[in-house]
Formats: structure tokens, C-alpha cells, sequence
């Protein structure tokens, strides 16, 4: 059923429509309730390209044409590269895993995080949510593209946009007790991938493990063995660069609580082979220490923790070049070290301040003057995991079933 606007524009049947050449659907201000001068149709796109996605999702209403005009793929797609290139990260927020007093998921804004000295933190409705059964467990994969990865309870797996709210269950995997998990996307078949590892099993001096890959296109899971010698996989969460999900492996020493890091190791999200990244040369001194990755301005980032007494910074300029590992910053700890645990890199301000994840909190480091100042996050207490997402209008699955619309 056409609008009153629709109804409208036909009344002036004498008046020309502006010829477009715009890859967007066409679409007119004149379909709007009211009489206006009709823009041209590259103004009305650049206009709609950057706003956020929540006003989007109202202005769907205004006529069919904006329908079609902000859900078509060209426009979801031009709208993510903006979002997801702003320096102020104003479309970026963090989603936050908290266990106090029950498992729950919450969200902030990554730009007043960065920016502000105090942070509001909301409650966020993600799927399956049951407030009769409040200690379900929740765990973060991942997250790309404003989608983001959960696994709820022991492998009810999730693919989740909570920006549209919108979500999907993927099919259960066969039983396994899964100890290390990445969701990421592949650019070269243009898909979305869940890897879930389990079976860590040492056996001959080697570590053994099965690998069960998620496909979104096929909406199936794939199972190979893998076995890496000497190194156990020490990173829970995989972090995806360059189309890969990397984790780290160990190796334990005779001291209690100290692991040796041993390799960063990779695998390639298009053609599912695994490989291995070579760290930097770290100079001499004690190698029992600790090491976890990140992400600094879409490279791959390595923070070396040498026992918390303190801990470097490196980052790869170029990836999979060993000679491009360059170290940022040393960040030396206070004389309590034991108070003190840096995870791993967030973001860079356009500041120049580094975002670290930070026990159970955050902290902001200042390469220009070596101060470090803790943001406050309000209604939001002892914070388990945590990670970054871009507002988005991304939905793979527009024309596939099961889909479902939060409430």
C-alpha cells in the first residue's frame, strides 16, 4: 500500500524526477508527508550515509524508497566502511561481560571511554536472555562487521547484531568440551566463521585438539584434527587480523603459575590452513613471562609481559614481515605489581592514548607524557571480558531462515 506522499507525487504528473546513476536504489523527499523541493539524489544518500544507525532504522519508514534505498547492500556496505574508518569512533561501542551478582551483558560507548572520565554503562537484551535463569554463562567470541559471536550455557552458539537486534542460532556442534573459540570474516568467500576448539590432549610431547569450523553460507559445521608440538593454546579468544584468528601457545616451566610463551599461531579463515607468525626479537633477559594479542589500527598487536615488572608493547607494521615488529612503548609497573594485570590492547586515541583492558576495568596510556589515567564506568562492576563493536546495519541473512527480531 503506497504512502500518502506516494499519492501525492502523482498528482503532479508534469514534473520530472532527476535521472539517477547512483548504485543506490532511487528514492525523493517528495514521498514524504509533506511538499518539499525534490534533492538531488546524491545528497539525500551522503546525508542518510552518515547518520547512526538507530535514526536510520526509523527513516526506513518514511516511504518505500528509503526502505530500499537503506537496506539495500551498496548502502549497508558504504555506511559500515564509514562507521568503522571514524578516527573518533564515535559508531563504536564495547560490550561488556559482567558476573555481579548474575551473568550479564552490558554496553558503553567506546568514544566516551576514551575521551570522558566517567562512562554509563547500559544493559543489553541479548538473545535467549531469561531473567528466570540468571546464571546461565555467557561468552564473547567475537565480534566483525557490528556482528557479534556468543556462546550461551555449555554451546548454544549465537550470531547476534545488537544494534538492529536481530539474531540467529547456529545448529548445535556435535559434544565436545570447547576450550578456545574466534569468529571472524572471509573476505575471499564472503562468509562468516566460527572456529571452536576442544580436545586438548597431550600425547608423545605433542598437543592434539579438534577444530570445528562454522560456516555461515552452508549453516554447517566442518571437524579436522590439528597438533601442535611442544605448546599448549594458551588464549581463550582468537583475535582476528588480516583475515586470520591467532591465538598463543605455552610452554610450562617448573615455577608455579608461570607459562612460557612459545609461538603465535594462526589459521587462515578462506582456506583453513594454519600457520605460524614470527614474533620479534625480544632482546636478552627472563623469557618467563606472559603474552596476549590485540589490535592497534587494524595490525596485529603483542603485549609481552615480563612478569609484572613491566611489559612492551610491539606491533606488526606489516603483517606476516618479522622486521616490521616494532615496539610502541615499556609500560613499568608500580610497586605493587600484583594489583596490576593488563590483558591486552583496545584501540589508539586520536590522542595518541592507548586503550588497555585492565583486570577487571580499563585504563588509557599517554605515549606523550607516560601518564596512565583509569576511566570510570558506571553502573557497571567487576567486568569478566570485554570487547569492541561497530554500530551497524549489517544482516547476512536477510533472505534465510531462522531469523529473530529481539523484542
Amino acid at each position: 500500500m503506497e504512502s500518502k506522499g506516494d499519492e501525492a507525487s502523482h498528482q503532479h504528473p508534469k514534473q520530472s524526477k532527476p535521472t539517477n546513476h547512483s548504485p543506490f536504489p532511487s528514492t525523493s523527499i517528495q514521498e514524504s508527508a509533506l511538499t518539499i523541493s525534490i534533492l538531488p539524489q546524491e545528497l539525500i544518500t551522503d546525508i542518510l550515509l552518515k547518520l547512526p544507525v538507530k535514526p536510520l532504522l526509523k527513516f526506513r519508514c518514511v516511504s518505500k524508497s528509503w526502505l530500499a534505498l537503506i537496506s539495500s547492500p551498496q548502502f549497508v556496505k558504504t555506511h559500515l566502511s564509514i562507521c568503522a574508518n571514524d578516527k573518533d569512533y564515535t559508531n563504536h561501542r564495547v560490550v561488556l561481560k559482567v558476573n555481579s551478582p548474575e551473568f550479564n551483558l552490558k554496553d558503553c560507548s567506546l568514544n566516551s571511554l576514551l575521551y570522558d572520565p566517567v562512562t554509563e554503562a547500559f544493559d543489553l537484551g541479548y538473545p535467549m536472555k531469561n531473567p528466570r535463569k540468571p546464571l546461565r554463562s555467557i561468552r564473547i567470541v567475537g565480534s566483525v562487521n557490528g556482528l557479534i559471536c556468543l556462546v550461551i550455557g555449555v554451546n548454544d552458539f549465537f550470531l547476534w547484531n545488537p544494534s538492529i537486534r536481530k539474531f540467529k542460532k547456529l545448529p548445535d556442534p556435535t559434544d565436545g568440551f570447547y576450550i578456545m573459540y574466534g569468529f571472524g570474516y572471509d573476505e575471499f568467500h564472503d562468509d562468516y566463521k566460527v572456529v571452536a576448539i576442544c580436545n586438548n590432549l597431550r600425547y608423545n610431547g605433542s598437543h592434539h585438539v579438534e577444530v570445528k569450523i562454522y560456516s555461515l553460507k552452508s549453516d554447517s559445521w566442518t571437524s579436522t584434527y590439528e597438533c601442535w608440538s611442544g605448546g599448549v593454546l594458551s588464549t581463550r579468544w582468537g583475535t582476528l587480523v588480516n583475515g586470520k584468528l591467532h591465538w598463543t601457545t605455552t610452554t610450562t616451566t617448573t615455577r608455579v603459575g608461570v607459562n612460557n610463551p612459545k609461538d603465535i599461531i594462526c589459521i587462515d579463515l578462506a582456506d583453513k590452513k594454519w600457520g605460524k607468525v614470527e614474533q620479534p626479537c625480544y632482546g636478552e633477559g627472563d623469557f618467563n613471562c606472559t603474552l596476549s594479542l590485540g589490535v592497534l589500527g587494524g595490525d596485529l598487536a603483542l603485549f609481552y609481559d615480563y612478569l609484572r615488572t613491566h611489559a612492551d608493547v610491539w606491533v606488526m607494521k606489516e603483517y606476516g614481515v618479522k622486521e616490521s615488529w616494532t615496539k610502541m612503548l615499556t609500560i613499568n609497573y608500580p610497586n605493587d605489581p600484583t594489583a596490576y594485570l593488563f590483558l591486552h590492547t583496545f584501540c589508539m586515541s586520536n590522542k595518541g592514548e592507548i586503550l588497555f583492558e585492565f583486570g577487571s576495568s580499563f585504563v588509557v596510556y599517554n605515549l606523550n607524557d607516560n601518564s596512565i589515567r583509569n576511566p570510570e564506568i558506571t553502573n557497571c562492576n567487576f567486568i569478566r571480558q570485554a570487547i569492541i563493536y561497530i554500530e551497524s546495519l549489517v544482516w547476512p541473512l536477510l533472505d534465510k531462515e531462522p531469523i529473530i527480531q529481539q523484542q
